[in-house]
């Protein structure tokens, strides 16, 4: 599959239509964006089951902010509308295979667990902050 360009127009879309995404952020004027492409690609074409994706931070300034990227290239995971992975920095590829591999082990359903634990940690928290 080729990768798809991530707009703030189509992002909930293929996001909620695909159980499994990497998101590359990038800019065409970053080195080491420019370095992780290839990889990012090459990694695209062995895991031909998977939705790669791609955010050009210059014009995607509202997405990107969104998820507060601070530092490109970052790459992000998504599993079933769950952020499970985002780190910055250009991963070898190795590297890039570990982490598709230990997110493809996910047990979703504890992961779900963990969030909907953490919200409610912090719902009393949040309340008073309202007030």
């Amino acid at each position: 599959m080729a990768t798809v360009e991530l707009t703030k127009e189509n992002f909930d879309q293929v996001v909620s239509d695909n159980d499994f995404i990497l998101i590359d952020f990038w800019a065409s004027w970053c080195g080491p964006c420019r370095q992780f492409a290839p990889v990012f690609e090459s990694a695209s074409e062995r895991h031909d089951d998977l939705v790669f994706a791609k955010v050009d931070t210059e014009a995607q300034q509202e997405l990107a902010a969104a998820f507060e990227i601070r530092s490109i290239p970052t790459l992000m995971i998504v599993r079933e509308n769950v952020a499970v992975f985002a780190q910055p920095g250009a991963l070898p590829e190795a590297a890039l295979e570990d982490v598709i591999g230990q997110a493809r082990e996910l047990d979703m359903d504890e992961v779900r667990k963990s969030v909907e634990e953490a919200k409610a940690a912090q719902g009393p928290e949040d309340a008073r902050e309202a007030s």
